[in-house]
């Protein structure tokens, strides 16, 4: 059988379906991986973002943030995100489990994101916990480290930066929709970074079908049911379009 048919059958079958998705997902977008071979992270030293820099040099991690990951306003979703979120409203996936912090499955259309490393939308104060848009501290920045308009306190981006703990109520969900899931699709995500890389073990362990769709190996192919070796825009249209398809052609009972 064909290996988008077999991830088509397999999303018709299921109760719940639960997409895990990493930076892969957005290259299309023109939004850089990080570990690739022009991955950010080489270009730019990792350690420049880890949580304790920021509070000892909260301009120059500023500076290189905006210069770096700031939202430019012509990144838009792409096929793949808007194909994730014709599943969901086809009542073929339940929640996109996601490792970016581009805000793009929501542009797309996707209801239920769960958004494990942060968001770019906002800046959190340091010291007190306030939020505030991102756009609105973006409009103001001057090449110094934006503070807190109530106590002062340096901002950073709402992301987790290294050597932070991710969101507890968003990892929790996480964690229970991998749970649930019937089918896990694991989609532009090399699974190297933990803790997101054990939600593919959670959903095996409790019966789920692994789908892994990735432009290369990643470390878990070895436990998945279908591994197909792609890029993401390009593959899942195609599932959308074999489900359709399927439907038409009464492969597929509605």
């Amino acid at each position: 059988m064909d290996k988008v048919f077999q991830v088509a059958d397999l999303l018709n079958r299921a109760n719940c379906a639960v997409a895990l998705t990493g930076a892969g997902i957005s290259t299309a977008s023109g939004i850089p991986d990080f570990r690739g071979p022009q991955g950010i992270w080489r270009k730019v030293d990792p350690s420049k973002f880890e949580i304790s820099h920021l509070y000892r040099n909260p301009d120059e991690v500023w500076r290189l943030f905006v210069s770096i990951f700031a939202p430019k306003e012509t990144i838009a979703p792409n096929p793949a995100h808007k194909a994730l979120a014709q599943l969901e409203s086809m009542g073929k996936l339940c929640a996109v489990i996601t490792q970016n912090v581009d805000g793009l499955h929501q542009a797309a259309g996707s209801a239920r994101v769960v958004e494990l490393h942060g968001s770019l939308r906002y800046a959190v104060c340091t010291k007190c916990g306030m939020k505030y848009t991102l756009g609105e501290v973006l409009s103001t920045y001057n090449g110094s480290a934006p503070r807190c308009r109530v106590c002062g306190g340096v901002l950073k981006p709402d992301v987790v930066f290294f050597g932070e703990p991710l969101p507890q109520e968003a990892l929790n969900e996480a964690v229970l929709l991998s749970e649930l899931s019937e089918v896990f699709m694991v989609i532009g995500s090399s699974l190297a970074v933990a803790p997101a890389n054990r939600l593919p073990l959670i959903a095996k362990r409790h019966g789920a079908k692994i789908v892994i769709i990735n432009s290369g190996p990643t470390e878990m192919d070895e436990i998945a049911d279908v591994v197909i070796e792609g890029r993401a825009e390009e593959v899942l249209p195609r599932i959308v379009e074999a489900l359709r398809a399927g439907y038409r052609e009464g492969a597929f009972r509605d």
